[in-house]
């Protein structure tokens, strides 16, 4: 078990630096305030390494330096060989230095060691490499026009990009979010979330050794109200680019009406996972702990409403909630660890206090349903994997995300009642689907309103494939070609022959 835990060397030396310092115009600086703040270990609730804290002031210098950049230093105008050898030079960087980020992202954010070095990361540099080849594919358009005139369009970067970055899934979402803004010519100001920058700065590292010019990224960790906020507001920045929370989502697209920013939001979701009585039931049951359980439950389309056919609800709901309470629990950089630890001392009050809701409102707990303080887990922000029956639909556990690991059962008449049900939220950014009737299949994931359907599968995800919500889940589209439109715009041009 001790090798289990041994971290590398490279590691133990980035988190024992007197403190992290923030990448602004190609340079390690501290705060302008000198302050840091601390990011802690969540398996233990020790700190784990000082990180200099942002506020407007290291913002403004920031902006100021990818603005330049973008404007002056021609990484705009820069010939797309260029910028394609450098991100595949980035994404090989971050395959050969896998298991130092692996271990940096498993003790920051909690999540198991095997989720971080099979998932995590390897899906970053695959991002990464993905938008190195549409460096040169962005293409214009010939207009058909009169004779007298030549029409054609530009496909043009946006500019700067303010880029706020969610703490579940630190380095994957770095990379969806820059590897297409590079990758068409824009500058970026990237804000990590407070909880878990670690491996936003060490990428940053990588990004100057792959040879990127200074000031086209600048990292500035700090809290959201300052750090993020003052992004969010700068007139100089030209789009926000946004994961996290509804709140907070909507307070940007407010924020942003007085400058007319671009923006693209990707936020919450309360995810129908819908399984008929047809289905592969044991495949179903392990989607089900997928679905609801990766990374703690703490992923934004987890299928936390989990919909059964009321003929196979009993059993089903049965035969998951033994298979919850058999996930091993643990930190996460032990191999064994299935579930880890919720990311900060906040998220375990809040879903905690989700669980004793759940139980006021009159449902039960077959699994998990309170805090894990088994031996060696005291100190850290563990929660059981829970599982609800007796949930309504129109109970605040079935209303409200989350973003921990507690499923609601729920049962469903027919197709038409699992339809209606699945419906019956704020949200639309995924969803499931088991079955063995293609047909059947077909009309559900038409029905559902969400912008991914999963059928006899659950979180499955691609670098070319589209991701976004509709409803109160955002809007804009990340990944694939989409990406592509988020990150440039279009300018007509018209030449009289």
């Amino acid at each position: 078990m001790a090798a289990a835990f041994e971290l590398d060397l490279a590691v133990q030396d980035f988190v024992r630096a007197p403190f992290r310092k923030m990448l602004i115009d190609g340079e390690w600086v501290a705060a302008a305030s000198g302050k840091t703040f601390d990011t802690v270990n969540p398996a233990s609730g020790e700190v784990l390494a000082h990180v200099a804290e942002g506020d407007a002031e290291d913002i403004e210098r920031a902006v100021r330096a990818a603005r330049r950049a973008f404007d002056h230093d021609g990484w705009s105008t820069s010939k797309p060989g260029d910028r394609m050898r450098i991100l595949l030079r980035l994404a090989d960087l971050i395959d050969s230095n896998a298991h130092e980020l692996a271990q940096l992202e498993t003790l920051d954010n909690g999540k198991s060691i095997n989720e971080s070095l099979n998932v995590d990361i390897p899906s970053a540099a695959n991002t990464f490499r993905y938008y190195a080849g549409w460096v040169d594919k962005a293409y214009g358009q010939t207009i058909p026009s009169d004779p007298e005139f030549f029409n054609f369009t530009l496909r043009e970067p946006v500019g700067v990009c303010g880029q706020i970055i969610p703490w579940n899934f630190p380095l994957l979402m770095a990379a969806w979010k820059l590897g297409p803004a590079l990758a068409c010519g824009n500058t970026v100001v990237l804000k990590p979330a407070e909880q878990t920058p670690l491996t936003a700065l060490r990428l940053g590292e990588l990004l100057m050794e792959a040879g990127l010019p200074k000031g086209v990224v600048n990292i500035v960790p700090g809290y959201g109200p300052t750090a993020g906020g003052a992004l969010v507001r700068h007139p100089l920045v030209d789009k926000i680019a946004f994961t996290g929370s509804t709140e907070v989502g909507k307070e940007i697209h407010r924020e942003t009406a007085g400058t007319l920013k671009r923006v693209s939001l990707e936020l919450g979701g309360k995810s129908p996972n819908i399984v008929f009585a047809d289905a592969n039931v044991e495949d179903a049951v392990q989607g089900a702990l997928m679905g609801v359980f990766f990374n703690q439950g703490q992923v934004c389309c987890a299928g936390t409403r989990l919909f059964v056919e009321q003929k196979l609800h009993d059993e089903f709901a049965a035969t998951l909630a033994k298979h919850a309470g058999g996930m091993q629990q643990g930190p996460g950089m032990d191999p064994a660890t299935r579930v880890g630890p919720l990311v900060s001392k906040e998220q375990l009050d809040r879903v905690t206090s989700y669980l004793e809701i759940g139980k006021k409102e009159g449902a039960k707990a077959v699994a998990g349903g309170e805090r894990n303080t088994g031996k060696g887990l005291e100190q850290g922000y563990f929660v059981k994997p829970t599982v609800f029956t007796g949930v309504k639909n129109d109970m605040r556990i079935a209303q409200e995300e989350i973003f921990g690991p507690v499923v609601s059962v729920i049962p469903f008449k027919d197709e038409s009642d699992a339809v209606l049900q699945g419906n019956n939220t704020f949200y639309g950014l995924a969803a499931g689907v088991w079955t063995r009737d293609v047909s059947k299949a077909h009309r559900v994931a038409r029905a559902i309103r969400a912008g991914t359907l999963w059928i006899n599968c659950y979180n499955v995800f691609g670098a070319s494939a589209p991701f976004g919500g509709y409803k109160q889940s955002g809007y804009g589209r990340e990944l694939g070609s989409y990406s592509i439109d988020l990150y440039t715009q279009i300018k007509t041009v018209w030449m009289r022959l």
